[in-house]
């Protein structure tokens, strides 16, 4: 049968025993530093540990996140980490750092590495640039549509990986700075304050507001159930589901519903998904469901940015103690609830009646009488967000344990030979023979029932016999503890072999690295035709342009700008600033959209050809001072670095279309206006403020500054 990896989050120890339960393939998980959710339980060391064992015995893969960016002081603290995951047996790492991938790639030849989503790899050229360097695996990016997904899979041999499940970013993932721009909190260091969850006005020049529901950047959960058939026809690898700030109860769930999805299709080309599995995954957890940009184009949800569970009733009158709620489907009592007015509010049901009477639980189509504890009003619409059935059903499954590895066996009970017992999981085979010489039976022999019964006593471990063949000679007599014993000792060796040892490997990093001359020049990006005659009071180096303003200006220092979002690999002539991994190739600079915050970064884009590499807006001068002087004193050369000193800074990026034809600016809470520009594939949003660093950082080795103007507003504060 066709092997179909059904990859399960893990935020928690509760969590990873639910995914393991629900028959997950393999699990991700993160320790407490490097992994993209900061805010999750996370695993300690030990725990970690402990899970990669476990999950391997059940024939589990366990994956570790270490996919945020990594500043230079923090790079020796992260390889010890990967050396101890190594040294563990983790199946894979999962990256978006290039500094740190290359790093690792080149010390640990023999630890699989996973690019993460958060490297933007969203094309074919990125995805065979990756295999190139020797990734096992691509997750890509959750944008791309089924056309490309099938470019990919039909040129490549790497494996693929595809989110099926979960939550969704307004932005490309690894592409949002907006966290980090108005709180501090780095989405790419695994600390997103949720942004594109929050209340925003889309306003146009004049400031009038022009949508009717206020969380236009929050995106709907995505829901690929009904599509499994299509993925795996397609060839895609594993399918991952998002979750590890999620209870384990819902991993549960979520899971065990594609297990049983994949499993049908695997068996009868059918995923035979019923309508009680759909409202089951509404009640646990869902922002509405959308096909995600694979299958379509609705995939915001502007309503609300929680849990919307699924419809229950609607509110028909309110007294001074009571709300009559008119049930469009059962409630019970410990049923959590919310009511949808201007500002939510809700509370979990502990007492309702029906006709003056106290009932546990009320059914479709009844009045029922709650307590008037929340403001709400006649009509008010009325959800169930926690089903206590739902979850205390869940809860009984995970305590019953009940999933097994299953074995075929084969005894051999002769007399005068070793009794002997061997065993396979359809991986290993394992032979035991016992020091015990079978006797012949002096009153009763043993008949093949009472040893089939015996050795199939392993309700203590995790294995169940499928198949077992008894070989007996019906002379002999086994005392019970040695059939006892003997089932014992083989699974101890059976449980050993499923503990599996990748190989460590540890080689030096090596690196061939062009050197650049010092420079101290400047370098300005315009986004408007109209700011060119305006520039010309600056004497700068390279004039950075997209692709709609290239053609329009004749300067001789102009490079142009490709866009973060290439469907197809760009061939245009060097020289040119390249933002995104399928666009790299030699000669070419790089912008600030890598990501770059280490000097293992630059040097793996200097090694490959870049000739120029722009920082991450994410580093302060203090930490570029670190980088440059660390690359100078690892290589002994001089590095080729552009840092972007001024300008409205990009914040997101997203192939959403928020614009609709019109120019708005989004206006946040605090009313912050962030610029929206439309581009043919994608818009951006801009930083509500315009960044103006103040430093010298020729004096720190920078070899190239950068002005960025959107508009005349940037022109017009520059100094």
């Amino acid at each position: 049968m066709k092997k179909i990896e059904l990859l399960a989050p893990a935020g928690s120890m509760e969590a990873f025993y639910a995914a393991i339960e629900a028959g997950a393939d393999a699990i991700y998980l993160g320790g407490y530093a490097f992994g993209a959710r900061a805010f999750s339980d996370n695993f300690s060391n030990d725990e970690i540990v402990f899970c990669i064992n476990y999950a391997h015995e059940y024939g589990v893969k366990v994956y570790v996140t270490v996919n945020t960016l990594v500043y230079e002081k923090e790079i020796d603290t992260f390889l010890n980490y990967i050396d101890f995951l190594h040294h563990h047996n983790v199946d894979a790492i999962i990256i978006q750092d290039l500094g740190m991938f290359d790093l690792i790639r080149k010390t640990y030849p023999n630890l699989e590495i996973h690019i993460s989503t958060q490297m933007h790899i969203h094309n074919l050229s990125g995805t065979l640039m990756m295999e190139k360097l020797g990734a096992k695996r691509v997750v890509l990016a959750r944008e791309i549509d089924i056309d490309t997904l099938k470019d990919i899979r039909k040129n490549t041999n790497i494996e693929l990986e595809v989110f099926v499940h979960g939550a969704l970013c307004f932005s490309y993932s690894g592409q949002c700075l907006m966290s980090y721009f108005i709180g501090g909190r780095s989405g790419n260091r695994g600390k997103c304050a949720g942004t594109c969850r929050q209340k925003y006005t889309l306003i146009d020049d004049k400031g009038i507001g022009h949508n009717k529901e206020e969380y236009v950047l929050s995106m709907k959960d995505l829901n690929l159930l009904e599509n499994i058939g299509t993925l795996i026809d397609l060839g895609i690898n594993s399918f991952k589901i998002e979750g590890r700030m999620k209870r384990a109860e819902y991993v549960y769930l979520v899971v065990s519903i594609y297990r049983k999805a994949i499993d049908n299709y695997l068996k009868n080309n059918k995923i035979n998904i019923t309508q009680d599995d759909i409202i089951s995954l509404q009640k646990i957890y869902n922002r509405k469901f959308t096909k995600g940009y694979l299958f379509e184009t609705d995939v915001v949800n502007s309503f609300r940015p929680n849990h919307l569970g699924i419809d229950i009733g609607t509110v028909i009158k309110i007294d001074k103690h009571n709300i009559h709620l008119k049930l469009k489907d059962s409630l019970c009592c410990g049923d959590g609830i919310r009511f949808l007015n201007t500002e939510d509010s809700g509370f979990t049901v502990t007492k309702m009646s029906i006709n003056g009477k106290s009932v546990k639980q009320g059914k479709k189509g009844d009045t029922v009488l709650i307590p008037n504890i929340v403001n709400c009003h006649s009509g008010t619409k009325v959800v169930k967000t926690t089903d206590k059935k739902q979850l205390d059903n869940i809860q009984n499954k995970l305590k019953r344990k009940e999933r097994r590895v299953y074995i075929d066996g084969h005894i051999i009970v002769k007399k005068g030979h070793p009794l002997e017992l061997t065993i396979s999981d359809e991986i290993n085979n394992i032979s035991y023979k016992s020091d015990y010489i079978v006797s012949k039976a002096i009153k009763t022999n043993m008949a093949s029932e009472q040893i089939e019964k015996q050795l199939k006593k392993t309700n203590d471990t995790i294995y169940t016999f499928k198949h077992l063949d008894i070989d007996n000679d019906n002379e002999s007599f086994v005392p019970i503890f040695k059939l006892n014993e003997i089932r014992r000792e083989a699974l101890k060796l059976l449980k050993s072999k499923r503990q599996y040892q990748i190989p460590y490997k540890k080689t030096p990093y090596q690196i061939d690295l062009p050197s650049f001359d010092k420079c101290t020049k400047i370098n300005i990006q315009i986004r408007d035709k109209t700011l060119y005659p305006k520039i010309n009071q600056i004497n700068y180096d390279t004039l950075y342009l997209d692709e709609t303003l290239y053609n329009d200006i004749n300067d001789s220092r102009k490079v142009l700008k490709l866009n973060r979002v290439e469907k197809t690999t760009q061939n245009k002539p060097l020289p040119l600033l390249v933002s995104e991994i399928g666009s790299l190739k030699e000669g070419v600079f790089t912008d600030f959209s890598f990501n770059v915050t280490n000097s293992y970064a630059v040097a793996f884009l200097h090694s490959i050809g870049v000739n120029r590499v722009t920082l991450s807006y994410e580093l302060d001068y203090h930490q570029i001072k670190e980088l440059i002087s660390n690359y100078q004193k690892r290589y002994q050369k001089r590095p080729n670095i552009e840092v972007i000193v001024y300008g409205r800074r990009e914040a997101m990026i997203s192939r959403y279309d928020l614009l609709k034809g019109q120019k708005y600016f989004l206006k946040d809470k605090y009313d912050n206006i962030f610029p929206i520009k439309q581009n043919k594939d994608f818009i951006t949003i801009f930083d509500y403020k315009i960044e103006n660093r103040k430093e010298n950082y020729f004096n720190i080795g920078v070899n190239y500054i950068r002005y960025d103007f959107l508009s005349n507003k940037e022109l017009d504060y520059f100094d």
